[in-house]
């Protein structure tokens, strides 16, 4: 146990400390991309320069905004048989959106930020302790995302300290729809890891803020806090990740909407989104370091 947090902690320090120091590139043999995905990258580093200064949560928004028109295309890391990196700006769901607008964020608050930069930015947020070791190792539940971010210093769980509710967290979905999930009915192997991490997941304590009790609670939500929108679908944690941003007083959100199929500003508040969908129960907020 001792080894393990010790790995797991200089892995933390590779990560924050490569700014500076010379990485090797990402080959095609770590990852999946286009040529196009390094040219929207180091555009947004480029137009963005300036803006170093500001907090990684404002960063997040510039991202955000920046992705804005961008087409929504579901299941865009379901793309090979081997647990590559996948690195694609111009196609995003509401998970990609939220992890790409992120890891741009931190990487430009680097003195001279790189494409390879953003890449291993975008790794150590996606995959659980930052390592990339097959399908297993990606975080596919957002609860599990927060979880690993906030130990990993990426985001803070704020959901505790804003509303103190623990959510009755069960999650099995993956494990009892295999057949949604091509990697799991074509690896066995993956069954049974993946019903452990689903038991590990649910056993842990996790908080969130009831829709029902958003309004007392929104003036704590900050620009670019990541937000998990909680769900009672059974075996699921949240249903949907956006964006927090402000707008004349109330929060609303950037997200890549499957309805508007692309990357856009809400019309409406985001308590209005909540209360009109009897799905949706509350939110989880990471909020970006």
């Amino acid at each position: 146990m001792i080894i393990k947090r010790l790995f797991f902690a200089l892995s933390v320090l590779w990560i924050c400390t490569s700014c500076g120091k010379s990485q090797p590139a990402f080959t095609e043999k770590d990852c999946i991309m286009d040529p196009q995905d390094r040219e929207i990258a180091e555009q947004f580093f480029s137009q963005t320069a300036g803006l170093r200064g500001l907090s990684t949560g404002e960063l997040v928004v510039k991202a955000g905004k920046f992705l804005l028109g961008t087409p929504y295309v579901g299941q865009t890391l379901e793309v090979s048989d081997s647990e590559k990196l996948v690195i694609n700006l111009r196609e995003l769901d509401c998970t990609t959106f939220a992890e790409n607008c992120l890891a741009l964020a931190r990487t430009l608050r680097m003195k001279k930020p790189e494409f390879d930069d953003f890449a291993r930015q975008l790794q150590f947020i996606r995959y659980r302790d930052g390592i990339r070791n097959g399908y297993p190792s990606r975080l596919h539940y957002f609860s599990d995302w927060i979880y690993d971010n906030n130990r990993k210093k990426t985001v803070k769980d704020m959901s505790q300290e804003i509303a103190h509710t623990l959510i009755p967290n069960l999650v099995n979905f993956m494990t009892t729809h295999k057949k949604n999930y091509p990697a799991l009915t074509n690896n066995p192997d993956f069954m049974s890891t993946m019903a452990g991490l689903e038991a590990e997941i649910s056993g842990r304590m996790t908080w969130f803020i009831p829709k029902n009790n958003l309004p007392e609670f929104e003036d704590k939500l900050n620009d670019g806090d990541i937000l998990g929108i909680t769900t009672d679908i059974e075996g699921l944690d949240i249903s949907h990740v956006v964006v927090a941003l402000r707008i004349d007083g109330r929060i609303r959100f950037i997200h890549a909407s499957s309805t508007e199929r692309k990357v856009v500003i809400s019309d409406e508040p985001l308590f209005d989104y909540l209360s009109r969908s009897k799905m949706s129960s509350g939110i989880m907020v990471a909020r970006p370091l």
